[in-house]
């Protein structure tokens, strides 16, 4: 019993060593998650095995302890980084992404159901207290191995310090990354530098958001050139420029291109820059519509309150009726009349009466059928509507087949084609090639879904604006680095589209590699002077 128990103990020794090693050398970004990464000479262990050796007696323990709860706690962090790298391609912000975060438990409820949220939230909170706790007891046993083997333990330190500063002059790498690391003090000065960045971010937005030339525009001085047409501007979900690497993406949009030009319509399209990736749809909306830049949710929350003219507000002021369609919202939209909308439909509200599919709880063709029943009956006022649409949201399985508009009805047609959803974690354990298969399949669903609709509902009062809200995550991309998305504005009205001449937009729904790019933000202030009167755009 006394030698498994010497045993055991040996095992533990050499499994704490490690852990805290790999701890300290553990990458922050999914892409460098590989075998690699983990062999390489931290700076942190170095410096912390000189401490330990110098220290004696309880004064060890308690460097020990507070070693391993600071290790221990910047390992959770990096784990944050690590899931935020791999879906939003950046890394974690402790003080701005706690509304992300909500989002995501938000995003399980939707594909996996209450339980499965509930769990999520439980599961995060123990794998927290877990990693700081083991990471606390191996510091703990390496000090012990330390106070044990004094000698050795300072052989080791001295040559692996020897090792790691010839390696750092040579600039030695594994796999892209430094050999000679200090990723850890690199990992913990990054995140207490965000807290003065976040500080200096909310002043520069504060002053952002108070130059609005449009703030105190009259209503007769506002979208003239509209008056009269029905105004749609819709969002497609994680419809990124990276789509249209694919063929048969393109492909279709050509087709649609002709089909549209065949009934009278015209398009011209663009790319817009947003201000999020892989997630955070929320902060492109707002940023298109307040035309201000919000790329973390501390911007978004503080939004409301800068008094903001956003597009919705613009067409109430000047007289439209104006609603929000929201079917991936299922708990109100609580910031609806900031946003102008005098009407909001959302999952609750749209009537529909068959499966979700994934994410999405209800097809993208329903959406705007009901949206086409509901709001734009015979004699209706001009309306400006948003709407979102979400088939092409994350996890993108199972998908709808697009109907002819007369057998949409309730959505119980649907009910044959739904089937199980992939789990939301499964993206980042699957075959990247089948993630990205199926990212493209629901973006090529959606596409087609407006050109029939456009087709069929596109009358000459009807304008409408549809563009992507982001990129999807990474593993969709192909980890294609830009955040740009299409923009493509439709109209049977040539006088209107005339209007927007001097932006240099190219014809069709297909934007090529040398089309226009803007900023997301810069997109509220250019419709609003492109469309307004003739003299406001020489502004």
């Amino acid at each position: 019993m006394t030698a498994l128990r010497t045993a055991l103990g040996r095992v533990w020794s050499v499994l704490a060593v490690a852990l805290v090693a790999a701890a300290l050398v553990a990458p922050d970004a999914f892409t460098d998650l590989r075998p690699t990464a983990f062999v390489r000479i931290p700076l942190e262990g170095l410096v912390l095995g000189a401490v330990l050796l110098v220290l004696r007696g309880r004064a060890r323990r308690v460097a020990a302890v507070v070693s391993g709860l600071a290790l221990g706690a910047l390992t959770v962090l990096r784990l944050f980084d690590l899931g935020f790298s791999a879906v939003l391609d950046r890394t974690f912000d402790p003080m701005t992404d706690a509304g992300l975060l909500v989002g995501g438990v938000d995003f399980v409820r939707s594909t996996a159901g209450g339980a499965a949220a509930v769990g999520t939230v439980i599961g995060a909170v123990v794998l927290g207290l877990l990693v700081v706790g083991v990471v606390t007891a191996a510091v703990l046993r390496t000090a012990r191995v330390v106070a044990g083997r004094p000698t050795p333990s300072t052989r080791v330190v001295a040559v692996l310090t020897v090792a790691w500063t010839v390696l750092a002059v040579l600039g030695t790498q594994a796999a892209g990354l430094p050999v000679a690391s200090r990723d850890a003090a690199a990992l913990a000065a990054t995140h207490v530098g965000q807290i003065g960045a976040d500080i200096r971010d909310h002043r520069e937005f504060e002053a952002a958001a108070a130059a609005d030339t449009f703030r105190d525009a009259a209503p007769a001085d506002l979208l003239t050139a509209l008056r009269g047409k029905d105004v749609v501007l819709t969002y497609v979900e994680s419809y990124g420029r990276s789509a249209l690497a694919d063929p048969q993406v393109d492909a279709l949009l050509d087709a649609g291109t002709r089909d549209l030009g065949a009934a009278g319509l015209v398009a011209r399209s663009a790319y817009l820059t947003s201000p999020t990736s892989g997630g955070g749809s929320w902060l492109a909306h707002s940023t298109l519509e307040s035309g201000v830049w919000i790329d973390n949710q501390a911007r978004f929350d503080d939004l409301d309150a800068t008094g903001r003219l956003t597009l919705g507000s613009a067409f109430r002021r000047a007289g439209w009726t104006t609603a929000a369609v929201q079917p991936g919202t299922t708990s109100g939209f609580p910031d609806a009349d900031f946003y102008g909308y005098d009407t909001v439909l959302d999952a609750q509200h749209l009537g529909y009466r068959g499966p979700n599919f994934s994410f999405a709880p209800m097809p993208d063709q329903y959406t705007l059928a009901t949206f086409e029943q509901r709001l734009r009956a015979p004699g209706h006022a001009p309306l400006m509507a948003e709407i979102t649409l979400v088939s092409s949201h994350a996890p993108w399985t199972p998908l709808p087949r697009l109907l002819p508009w007369d057998q949409v009805g309730d959505g119980s047609v649907y009910d044959s084609m739904s089937g199980p959803s992939l789990p939301p974690q499964a993206i980042l354990t699957t075959d990247p090639a089948v993630v990205r298969a199926d990212y493209l399949a629901s973006i090529r669903y959606t596409l087609s879904t407006l050109v029939s609709y456009l087709q069929t509902h596109g009358d000459p009062n009807f304008v409408m604006v549809f563009l992507g809200d982001h990129e999807p995550a990474p593993v969709a991309t192909g980890n294609a680095p830009d955040h740009d998305v299409p923009v493509t504005i439709v109209a049977r009205d040539p006088a209107l589209l005339d209007r927007i001449a001097s932006w240099g937009w190219e014809p069709g729904l297909r934007p090529s590699a040398q089309a226009p790019v803007w900023g997301m933000d810069a997109f509220r202030d250019r419709f609003l002077t492109a469309f307004g009167p003739v003299e406001s755009q020489s502004r």
